[in-house]
């Protein structure tokens, strides 16, 4: 070593702290930390309020030759939450299977206890369109004759490339 002191990319502190934190979550809860953070698009605002995913409970195998069995996904869950819980079982499980990428989870689990709300990440402020992103985005939509579907349009298009730097 010639004794400089090189340095790599920047790597983010999200990324580093799940790389920290994944294998010690899947070793005590069975879970992924994205799992975690994904929570809310997984089961919708309105029930990620009042839940949180706890735990995954895999059945124990006696053999390698035993069939794969789906485990059970533990959700803590406040008071008057748990029943509309309850009622999208189903679709809650399907979900999750969706986000893994497999069936793993075949019921759940509802644990009746506080759930601490995560603060909500405001998004970034979009910048000002130039006149000619502005020129794009009208040229783009000109053809659509509905005005309510065009102003849509125009509102998704203008927050696209605002967030662009």
């Amino acid at each position: 070593m010639t004794g400089k002191r090189q340095y790599g990319n920047p790597v983010a502190v999200s990324d580093l702290a799940t790389g920290i934190l994944d294998p010690v979550m899947r070793k005590r809860a069975g879970l992924s930390v994205e799992l975690v953070q994904c929570w809310s698009e997984i089961v919708g605002e309105r029930l990620a309020l009042s839940t949180r995913p706890e735990k995954l409970a895999w059945p124990r195998r006696r053999h390698e030759d035993d069939p794969f069995e789906p485990a059970t996904l533990v959700i803590a869950c406040e008071g008057a939450a748990a029943l509309r819980l309850q009622h999208e079982t189903g679709e809650v499980i399907g979900r999750v299977n969706a986000f893994m990428g497999f069936a793993a989870v075949g019921r759940i689990k509802i644990v009746q206890k506080p759930v601490a709300v995560a603060p909500k990440r405001k998004p970034a402020p979009s910048r000002p369109l130039t006149a000619g992103e502005s020129a794009r985005i009208e040229a783009l939509i000109a053809g659509v004759e509905d005005d309510a579907l065009r102003q849509s349009l125009e509102n998704l298009g203008a927050s696209i490339l605002g967030r662009r730097r």
